[in-house]
């Protein structure tokens, strides 16, 4: 009997994830992390990676670095909301003839399935080599307003990775399987989504039944650019203005540096999580006529609750929003359950608890949730068909 993989396709990450010894877990990648990055590249020797490699090399070789496809899966490059995104990219793009969006990478144009099937593929591999087994079919996630189009499109990339496709579900149903929520009595359930390049929230109504659960999705909202990056980027511009103010130099003009920044306020961010304060040291940022300069400061989580102040505030504006199209108070929600690494910020996650007046469900990973719920959903299906 071959493993089931559950697989969140995210804007900016993807994770699988399979059943282990009767539990749902998480599966590295050959990299050694749960988390690879949403990013296919051709490399300047003409090699194609995937993941972390990829986005590593992102910012010095741009026009070949193709991430935050889910944008355009399923969707026409006419759409408003397509060219408003396109804008925002540093790759080629062009109209295909049947009105969707392609992407150039290299010399060869691909359409947004083709790079989400990559990214795909690699998880099946990866998943092989670590299971040692053969990896047949998946439950691909996706947000709950997706369109039948981009529903389609998203499992037409799972089938060009390889796989059989036994189910596309909803990204915050599978949070909510992953938490076992509605088995009991019925629940209204909020999931606050804040993954690296999007905001989501979605309001469900979970009915336990004899057969089988029924999910409703009562409402959903959500900022399609506002996620972990914007916080990343602004602890960029943070330190571009500082190291301008003090030596002159304006590092945003350089491609080498950048992409240091970028790792560098990544990381901060993350430490800032658990530590009140820390350090960003890189040595050898640059140079000028009197030699090399070096970058060391330190950033406190005060600092970063600050400059990120309005982000937070917008998600919660929009959580707001997404409860009065629900027609429901937050009195009624039983259950606020957080996915995303972005939740992991302390800052993000206590203006959910001031908001709702209670403490945010956080005893799974938010950054392994929706795999975790779609490996078991898997896992129920193949139940099903097994009989």
């Amino acid at each position: 009997m071959s493993k089931i993989l559950g697989i969140d396709l995210g804007t900016a990450i993807t994770k699988m994830a399979t059943i282990v010894n009767g539990e749902p877990k998480c599966l590295e990648t050959r990299e050694g992390s749960v988390l690879m990055p949403s990013v296919v590249a051709l490399s300047k020797s003409d090699e194609r990676i995937v993941g972390i490699l990829a986005k590593r090399q992102a910012i010095t070789n741009p026009k070949n670095t193709i991430h935050s496809v889910k944008r355009f899966i399923g969707r026409r490059f006419s759409d408003p909301e397509v060219q408003k995104e396109l804008k925002r990219l540093s790759y080629e793009t062009r109209e295909r003839k049947d009105g969707g969006v392609e992407v150039k990478m290299g010399d060869k144009w691909h359409t947004p399935i083709e790079i989400s099937s990559m990214l795909l593929q690699k998880m099946k591999l990866d998943a092989e080599e670590k299971l040692g087994e053969k990896v047949e079919s998946v439950v691909i996630t996706c947000p709950a307003n997706f369109d039948d189009s981009q529903r389609t499109a998203t499992k037409t990339a799972g089938e060009i990775a390889g796989f059989k496709v036994l189910r596309i579900i909803n990204e915050p149903t599978a949070a909510a399987l992953a938490y076992g929520l509605g088995k009991k009595k019925e629940q209204k359930v909020v999931v606050y989504d804040f993954g690296g390049g999007t905001f989501d929230v979605t309001i469900l109504d979970l009915v336990p039944g004899e057969k089988e659960d029924t999910v409703e999705v009562l409402a959903t909202g959500g900022e399609a650019h506002l996620g972990g990056n914007d916080f990343d980027q602004n602890i960029m511009d943070w330190i571009v203005d500082k190291f301008k103010k003090e030596q002159g130099i304006d590092l945003s003009k350089d491609p080498l540096a950048l992409q240091r920044l970028k790792e560098a306020a990544e990381n901060a961010k993350i430490e800032l999580s658990s530590a009140q304060e820390t350090d960003i040291n890189l040595p050898f940022i640059t140079s000028d006529s009197a030699g090399p300069k070096h970058l060391n400061y330190k950033i406190s989580r005060t600092e970063l609750d600050n400059m990120n102040r309005d982000l937070v505030e917008k998600s919660i504006n929009r959580v707001a929003e997404t409860l009065k199209e629900s027609k429901l108070s937050k009195g009624d929600i039983n259950e606020v359950i957080l996915v995303g690494g972005t939740t992991l910020v302390p800052a993000v996650k206590s203006a959910v608890k001031d908001f709702f007046g209670k403490n945010p469900n956080t005893s799974i990973n938010p950054e392994e949730v929706v795999a975790t719920g779609a490996a078991i959903q898997a896992e129920v299906l193949r139940a099903k068909e097994e009989g």
